[in-house]
């Protein structure tokens, strides 16, 4: 199986009820997704609840220049308890990393950033 291309490029974002909000890209994250993104942290962290982050990386392509300044620049504002990723590649974990860090930076905020190969183990840390 191929990796979409960005035609095909789809965001999933949904809570589930153990209140972790979950993120699936399939294909390059565009700026517009990390808008989304970027909304749905900020709608929890604005309603006092726990930021806590579950994210499948297994399928997403390219993380681009564009999209990681929108995500830096929309969550300034968001207060991250923790976010969870599993399924990254190396490349992905290093781009995630750095988009995590600068956002840190903005906000002087500091939190856990984990990476895990299964959606299990992911989950189990964050709860």
């Amino acid at each position: 199986m191929s990796d979409p291309g960005p035609e095909a490029a789809r965001l999933t974002l949904r809570e589930d009820p153990d209140g972790l909000l979950c993120t699936v890209v399939e294909g390059d994250l565009s700026d517009d997704m990390a808008r989304e993104i970027a909304a749905a942290c900020k709608g929890l962290s604005d309603s006092g609840r726990e930021v806590l982050v579950l994210s499948d990386t297994r399928r997403i392509g390219t993380i681009s220049s564009s999209a990681r300044k929108v995500m830096a620049s929309e969550m300034r504002a968001v207060r991250f308890d923790a976010i969870a990723l599993f399924g990254a590649s190396f490349a992905v974990r290093v781009v995630s990393t750095l988009a995590a860090k600068s956002v840190q930076i903005l906000t002087q905020q500091s939190y856990p950033v984990q990476f895990f190969e299964t959606e299990a183990e992911a989950r189990a840390w964050l709860l």
